[in-house]
């Protein structure tokens, strides 16, 4: 009941808790991938499978750093942390094939249309009844601050502070050099 209540009173303060956040992200790439499939022309192709990848690599960062971390604590279901985790790595392997390609390889459309299928299974087993967003609705997460830590985590990725295009594929955040 606390739990319930604290979350409640941070939502009014907080437009999005975790979950929230990451459909948001869901429905964002979704879209996008549409429009790779409806598009004709390679530039419009190629900067629509820069803008998937670049969004799937934030996305990928915040949900390994901020909110796996808490899902695995709060739960312990190892068996779903590590299914979610080893779905990353096999979109992050193909994130990495789009960007070191364009629309003149003639894998290309078929390298995203092989990543929006990935990325459809993972998001499904996320949301579905007994996935990792139920299972966390359940713990004791504070889903409303972690939210926060995301959010502003995202907003400092897509500004460029701590991602590139090499860095999202990487598996473990690296240390920076100076």
């Amino acid at each position: 009941m606390a739990n319930r209540k604290k979350r409640a009173s941070s939502r009014s303060t907080a437009t999005l808790d975790a979950i929230a956040l990451l459909k948001a992200d869901h429905r964002g790439v979704e879209k996008l991938f549409a429009q790779f499939e409806k598009a004709r022309s390679e530039s419009k192709k190629e900067d629509l499978a820069q803008r998937i990848c670049r969004e799937l690599q934030v996305h990928t960062r915040i949900e390994e750093e901020l909110f796996y971390p808490a899902f695995l604590e709060a739960t312990q279901d190892k068996e779903l942390h590590h299914e979610a985790e080893i779905e990353h790595e096999g979109a992050k392997r193909l994130i990495a094939e789009i960007e070191g390609s364009g629309p003149d390889d003639e894998y290309y459309d078929a390298k995203v249309k092989v990543l929006s299928e990935m990325i459809k299974h993972h998001v499904k087993e996320e949301e579905q009844r007994d996935g990792m967003f139920a299972e966390a609705r359940k713990s004791e997460m504070d889903l409303a601050f972690i939210g926060e830590q995301m959010l502003e985590r995202k907003k400092e990725l897509m500004n460029g502070a701590g991602v590139n295009a090499r860095r999202g594929v990487s598996s473990r955040p690296q240390m920076e050099s100076h």
